[in-house]
């Protein structure tokens, strides 16, 4: 692979990282896609990067599942249901725009029916 493709995949794992980190604490901002994306362009890109990531002990298993078979784990899907519910909660209790509520709404029911309409890992170890 040229160097300047393997740069762009190092550009974009790394913006991916640090885009999912900012999504740990930013709720409408999803972590997840994030660091399968940074597990991509690192596979492309850098195999030291790549080993780190997969190998995260709170991150890898969770990409080893989504690459596995599009699983995602119970208390992850149960950790994401707590910070959809609690977003709008907290918004209407910081007395934002009607218009911002609802919309925050629509989005993260369609991330919340995404979410529980993937298979848990155990359902596929059976």
């Amino acid at each position: 692979m040229r160097a300047h493709t393997r740069f762009f995949w190092l550009l974009a794992g790394l913006t991916a990282v640090a885009l999912g980190a900012i999504g740990v604490v930013l709720p409408l901002l999803p972590t997840t896609p994030f660091l399968l994306a940074a597990a991509y362009a690192f596979a492309r890109s850098s195999d030291r990067l790549n080993r780190w990531l997969r190998k995260h002990r709170i991150f890898g298993p969770l990409i080893d599942n989504w690459h596995r078979d599009g699983s995602i784990d119970r208390k992850a899907k149960q950790a994401a249901i707590i910070v959809i519910i609690a977003t709008p909660v907290i918004t209407w209790l910081l007395d934002a725009p009607l218009w911002v509520l609802a919309c925050q709404i629509a989005v993260l029911s369609a991330a919340a029916t995404y979410i529980l309409t993937r298979p848990s890992p155990s359902e596929y170890r059976r």
